[in-house]
């Protein structure tokens, strides 16, 4: 273990010389020679007999002794290996103004002003514009999700932290800043030149060349050339221009200064060291989660024939999971001229709907993801069989002979285009094997053919020769699976697809696909018996660049740069993980998707064979209530009313492969439904007869006990419409005077998914929010199933907060940063429910805790090297704010908002008004005895009551004592009487003001001022007990940093920052964060040999705590807390030498020492007062005490090379590194003198 330990000069300098050495001209050799004769007069036997006839002579007055300051005397008292007392660091500032003129010393001593600095750093936004949802009447929970998603981060920055040991100047972000505009170094050899050119090239040099064999690269400077067709080179300007030298070198700067990176040396990456424990990685900022991203690119489609149009799908599959990890993304590769063939059943196509480009996330890649290509084409009369058979009979080679033949087929399909273009009909699909095409584009040169999957079917490989648009994956990025899998730097490749397999009708599902699939990956696969569909399918694939241009989100906002609207754009195409990703939402997103599977009409009376089934979103039951809120296929609207899915003819149970893509509405409401109705689809056209007739209805309430519904469900199907309000039912209600299909069992399977980033799709947490948002209502409220009263509110919302310990960890983490900000307002703003504060600060801080120990426990390879999860320290650094400290804000939310004003108690029997939670900005603390400046009439007679005192003995916190904390005086001191003190006054009171919030409503009206967060949390957590300490204990780190940054918020909105450091906290504050590092010191020194890897965590974390705390605090307090610490370790070790404990220590200290205004925190400039001279009566036994008590301008610098009580007082970190060094060096003597020489 290292340390660099900053001492000042000030601290070596030797005042003025003695009468013996006062001639200025003595020459330093001899000066030195002096000090050196000096040095060997000291002795400890003779220092020893002059204190203890110092202490004769005024009656061993300790007070005295340490007024003449005797360091030796004071050293002898206090051993190395205990802690002395800190100086009060604020009093001898206000007392000890600094003597030195301003310039650079005068900064070394003082703390800058500007210190420490609130940010609010505006979040990027990726898109062009902010997705939130449209405006309209919104309820509570949607408007606090759309701020969490949009408000900017809250950022506390330590403007000088950058001169501390713990910051890194080269973080990756850093190394990527310095590298933006660098120019690209291209080299000859780095080129491609095209080949022609490069043979036509090589054809003339060796024309001119009689050496060419020489020069590989046809460099002239290395063969012998013909100078006659040589071109000449160009002539240097001013070459033989006179210029003077000056003006030549200053010509020659300019040039080297041009276009110089101004850190050259810090673009070289750093070596590969071990992190020192002091340095704290800022975390990095919340984003959107991306896996391995891959841009597919649809060129070109072709058949053998082209009579017809044909639409395209793709979308990932997961053979090894059963499960489709993407959404559909439908392209159209018509020709303008097929495309006509649709005009009458098409609108103004939109220009989301034109793109042939997609970018798919992989967030877990392996050996088992395939790219399944589905193909359709409009419905026509007659089986897939027979519809698919022109394609695999007639070639584009015979056209001429089938002139006839295929004129016959291109006016049948233009009919049935006409008649039936609205439906479509399942025609081929083939299937990529992702991973093969990855592995095999990695290692394949130029005009290379690969086999793919089937013999019959081989794909023709071209490497692009511009490659410069491919981007690499952000190295942030963070994906699993498998290593091998990696899709971020594979080469470029375009793959002709030229086998097709058609649908087969009774094989639709997709677990039929699934076999297929696996099928495709063995030898003998059953699918090369099969008669293939001729085609030609050009796909480009290359990993996604790193910021593409006319890119669209899922939700079809235009992602930066989106220089113009009118172009083809990129679809970003929404994944599906296999797995739970945990991930914060940070933007909002509101989408669901339906999967209709199958029907079964086998029982149902009539015809009913060419089944289609139209989607529609409603919110109502009148048909003109449906939504145009359904994304369009390829070639259409964005938005549409109705979907169709795909008619399987003559087929009375068919399967469907269709997804319907919806945008769901903010706010839902119980009349928010999907109808799902059915329709007899007439292929052959004949009098009378409707091209459509309605078979069936069925849907699916949105809501259900106010949650949205989802999951897959079996319905039955109604043979008649719905009656009126049918949509607050569901369908398995049997309605009366109704007829069901097949006696109302269920023969329609549906599967309904929501990714959606308001609806948390979890009972725990839809009941916490929505109990939250309940107490903004009147009452009684109903949420779900149950009608909440005034009376149960209470009883519900503390087992609704109980109850999130049995959430799942993925939804959580989804909604951490609302939930977080939730609880911390439960604990600064407690409900008043009946006329009665209700604390809920305890149960806030249980169901924290228990919340971060989760997340620590299942997502332990998201941590850095002290173990803090980097979703939480995001959450900290960037997200947490206190509520309502915002003096901007126009009004008051649940963010930074609101003015000062006081919630009223209303005279409603119905219900108080200040039931609200009050979302106003707080100057007060959780202590009503701290009296201040009043600002209202209320003020005035709380401060009359708090200098009255409250009785606080019966307050719950009695019975909960910190039991477990091993208390050790084996020292009494004053420091020791003060810590106990302060754990006895934080243990005998409340968190919140209980039992004077009636009794000051009686007198005002009013309530009681709100509470701090950060001095609520800290007595919660000293109070604390068990599980819930426990819970605290291992992820102490989090709750330092909450605290903290609470802290400067609350010092910065209120203009403290710049108070005097003894005014800016109360008196309890301050006991209990004594008590809690008090604890926590003993937690480590007695569990250090059972726990070891907790009490590393627990020791780092206390002391960057501490080293935080020295920037907003009282440093004299926080010097005493580094005491208490110190002194428990020191007991600890005196009995039990243990190097582990030791190294804890050490640790401690650097961590302490490497804060960037070290220098400063030891008062550099304070030079120590030299004793006064020994009586000349005092009888000295030695000649070398004579020679000592006659010098003391030579006692003066003696003091000041010696680890004195005044010297570790005043130079406080700096003696405990000194002494921590002579402990070291010389553990079995007194160690109580350092000699330090100038050489």
């Amino acid at each position: 273990m290292i340390f660099t330990v900053a001492i000042p000069d000030s601290l070596f300098s030797l005042g003025e010389s003695s009468g013996k050495s006062g001639n200025p001209s003595t020459s330093a050799s001899t000066v030195m020679a002096e000090r050196r004769a000096f040095a060997q007069k000291i002795s400890r036997t003779v220092a020893a007999e002059v204190r203890k006839q110092i202490a004769g002579q005024y009656g061993g007055s300790p007070q005295l002794l340490k007024n003449l300051n005797v360091g030796a005397a004071a050293s002898n008292t206090v051993p190395l290996t205990e802690a002395v007392e800190p100086v009060d660091f604020e009093e001898y500032l206000s007392t000890h103004p600094p003597i030195i003129e301003s310039g650079p010393l005068r900064d070394l001593i003082e703390f800058p002003p500007d210190d420490i600095e609130v940010v609010c750093t505006p979040r990027e936004c990726r898109t062009v514009g902010q997705a939130v949802p449209e405006e309209g009447h919104n309820d509570a929970h949607v408007r606090d999700c759309v701020r969490s998603y949009t408000e900017d981060w809250n950022v506390v920055n330590r403007r000088y932290h950058k001169l501390g040991t713990g910051f890194n100047p080269n973080t990756l972000d850093k190394q990527k800043e310095r590298q933006k505009g660098l120019p690209k170094q291209v080299f000859e050899a780095d080129e491609m030149p095209d080949v022609s050119a490069y043979q036509d090239d090589q054809d003339d040099l060796k024309r001119r060349s009689i050496s060419i064999d020489d020069t590989p690269r046809g460099s002239w400077a290395c063969s012998i050339f013909d100078l006659k067709n040589s071109v000449p080179d160009a002539l240097l300007p001013h070459l033989l221009d006179r210029a003077p030298n000056e003006e030549i070198d200053r010509h020659n700067e300019e040039h080297r200064k041009s276009n110089r990176h101004r850190e050259l040396f810090a673009l070289h990456p750093a070596l590969e060291e071990e992190e020192p424990i002091e340095r704290h990685c800022v975390p990095d900022v919340p984003k959107e989660h991306f896996g391995q991203r891959l841009l597919v690119k649809c060129l070109s489609l072709k058949f053998e024939i082209e009579i017809e149009p044909i639409f395209a799908s793709l979308a990932l599959y997961d053979v090894k999971e059963k499960k489709k990890i993407s959404e559909n993304f439908l392209f159209d590769l018509n020709s303008e001229q097929t495309k006509g063939m649709l005009r009458s059943h098409s609108q103004t196509a939109a220009i989301s709907t034109l793109a042939r480009s997609a970018i798919f996330s992989i967030t877990y890649p392996s050996q088992d993801v395939f790219l399944v290509i589905q193909l359709e084409k409009v419905l026509q009369q007659g089986d897939i069989g027979e519809c698919a058979e022109p394609y695999m009979v007639f070639k584009e080679s015979d056209t001429a002979k089938n002139k006839e033949k295929l004129d016959k087929l291109r006016s049948q399909s233009e009919q049935f285009c006409t008649r039936l273009g609205r439906y479509r009909m399942p025609f081929a699909w083939t299937a990529i094997h992702l991973m093969n095409i990855v592995n095999s584009a990695g290692s394949l040169e130029r005009d290379t053919e690969l086999e793919m999957g089937l013999p019959e079917r081989k794909g023709s490989w071209s490497e692009r020769k511009n490659s410069s648009i491919v981007g690499r994956r952000s190295l942030e990025r963070t994906t699993s699976g498998d290593e091998s899998c990696s899709l971020s730097s594979f080469r470029p490749a375009t793959l002709t697809v030229t086998n097709f397999f058609k649908q087969e009708g009774d094989r639709l599902s997709d677990e039929d696909l699934y076999k297929f699939l696996a099928d495709m990956r063995r030898p003998s696969s059953v699918l090369r018996r099969l008669r293939p569909i001729t085609a030609q399918l050009k796909i480009d694939i290359s990993p996604a660049p790193e910021n593409p241009h006319y890119c669209l989100t899922p939700d079809l906002q235009q992602v930066k740069p989106y220089p113009d609207s009118r172009v083809r754009p990129t679809r970003e195409i929404l994944e599906f993980p296999p797995r739970d990703v945990y991930v914060p939402n940070t933007t909002y997103r509101n989408l669901l998707y339906v999967n209709p599977h199958s029907l079964n009409f086998a029982n149902r009376q009539g015809s009913a064979r060419n089944i289609t089934v139209k989607v529609q979103f409603m919110n109502g039951e009148d048909p003109n209530n449906a939504m145009p809120v359904i994304f369009g296929k390829s070639s259409c609207v964005d938005y549409a009313k109705e979907a169709y899915t795909a008619v399987v003819y003559h087929n009375r149970s068919p399967d469907f492969h269709d997804e319907v893509k919806i945008k769901l509405p903010a706010s839902l409401t119980d009349h928010h439904h999907i109808l799902f109705t059915f329709y007899h689809v007439s292929c052959q056209q004949k009098q009378n007869t409707p091209l459509e007739t309605p078979v069936g209805y069925t849907w699916i309430p949105m809501l259900q006990n106010g949650r949205l519904r989802t999951g897959n469900f079996c319905l039955p199907v109604s043979l008649e419409k719905p009656p009126q309000s049918y949509s607050v039912l569901s369908p398995d209600v049997p309605l009366p005077g109704m007829k069901w299909v097949d006696n109302h069992r269920g023969v329609f399977n549906v599967e309904v998914t929501s990714v959606s980033t308001v609806h948390t799709q979890d009972q725990y947490l839809d009941k916490f929010f929505a109990l939250v948002h309940a107490l903004d209502h009147m009452f009684p409220v109903r949420i779900g199933d149950m009608r909440i009263m005034e009376n149960n509110l209470e009883e519900e919302l503390k087992s609704s907060i109980a109850a999130l310990n049995s959430s799942q960890l993925e939804p959580i983490v989804r909604f951490l940063h609302l939930l977080l900000d939730k609880l911390v307002l439960l604990v600064v703003r407690p409900p008043v429910i009946s006329g009665q504060i209700v604390n809920l600060g305890q149960a806030s801080f249980e169901v924290m805790a228990s919340i971060v120990n989760r997340l620590h426990k299942y997502l332990d390879t998201s941590q850095d090297m002290h173990g803090r999860n980097s979703l939480l320290s995001s959450y900290v650094y960037y997200v947490f704010r206190l509520p309502n400290m915002d003096p901007n804000s126009p009004s008051p939310g649940p963010g930074l908002g609101g003015s000062v004003h006081y919630a009223t108690m209303a005279r409603s029997a119905q219900r108080p008004a200040s039931l609200n939670l009050n979302r106003s900005r707080s100057l007060s603390n959780s202590n009503p005895d701290i009296s201040g400046t009043p600002t209202s009439p209320d003020d005035e007679v709380r401060s009359i009551i708090g200098s009255k005192g409250l009785d606080r003995s019966n307050s719950w916190v009695h019975t909960m004592r910190c039991k477990s904390t091993p208390w050790r005086s084996s020292h009494g001191s004053a420091s020791d009487t003060d810590t106990m003190q302060a754990m006895e006054r934080c243990g005998n009171r409340m968190s919140s003001h209980t039992e004077s919030a009636s009794f000051l409503q009686t007198l005002t009206g009013r309530l009681p001022t709100k509470k701090l967060f950060h001095e609520e949390l800290a007595l919660q957590w000293v109070v604390s007990s068990g599980i819930v300490r426990e819970g605290a204990l291992q992820q102490a780190w989090f709750f330092f940093e909450l605290m903290v940054k609470s802290i400067i918020h609350h010092l910065y909105f209120t203009d403290r920052l710049e108070s005097p450091r003894k005014n800016r906290f109360p008196e309890r504050f301050m006991d209990d964060i004594t008590a809690l590092v008090s604890t926590i010191a003993g937690d480590i020194v007695s569990r250090f040999q059972k726990d070891l890897e907790l009490v590393e965590r627990l020791n780092t974390s206390l002391a960057f705590f501490l080293n935080d705390l020295l920037s907003v605090m009282d440093r004299g307090f926080v010097f005493s807390l580094i005491k208490t610490y110190w002194k428990q370790v020191s007991t600890k070790l005196y009995m039990l030498q243990n190097p582990t404990l030791e190294s804890l220590r050490l640790d401690f200290l650097r961590i302490v020492c490497s804060h960037e205004h070290y220098v400063t925190l030891n008062l550099p400039c304070s030079l120590l007062t030299p004793p006064a001279s020994p009586s000349p009566s005092v009888s000295s036994a030695t000649s070398q005490s004579s020679g000592f008590s006659t010098h003391a301008q030579d006692q003066k610098i003696a003091n000041m090379f010696e680890l004195s009580v005044p010297f570790r007082e005043q130079h406080y970190l700096a003696g405990l590194v000194l002494t921590e060094l002579a402990v070291i060096l010389d553990p079995e003597g007194e160690a109580s003198v350092i000699d330090v020489w100038l050489t």
